[in-house]
């Protein structure tokens, strides 16, 4: 499997553990005190660092620091809007579509030879 596959899926894994680490709680620990809810954050938080950080190494081989720094965003994106519609029921905007757009731009000045 090649090194940008493998970097790519890591970090959708771990972008998930981080978008619950950072808004799930907006939804499921709404009640509890802040604190409860950064403790909480903090053990998911766990797992997201325990597959970026790999995922950073291994894409670190063959991609430059801004590649993986751009390829992170694409992918925060791409996880972040069905987990703020679906999950979080927040309203599909076309402002995701220029938000991505624009990360599509980064894309090229960052991949082009």
């Amino acid at each position: 499997m090649s090194v940008i596959i493998r970097t790519s899926c890591l970090l959708v894994c771990s972008n998930v553990f981080m978008t619950f680490a950072w808004y799930g709680h907006l939804k499921n620990l709404h009640e509890s005190k802040w604190y409860i809810a950064a403790l909480v954050s903090w053990g998911i938080a766990l797992f997201e660092y325990l597959l970026q950080v790999p995922a950073n190494r291994i894409g670190y081989t063959e991609l430059s620091l801004s590649q993986l720094k751009i390829m992170q965003e694409i992918i925060t994106l791409s996880v972040f809007v069905p987990f703020a519609v679906f999950y979080m029921r927040q309203p599909l905007k076309l402002d995701y579509l220029w938000a991505g757009l624009c990360l599509l731009g980064a894309v090229y000045f960052m991949f082009r030879s």
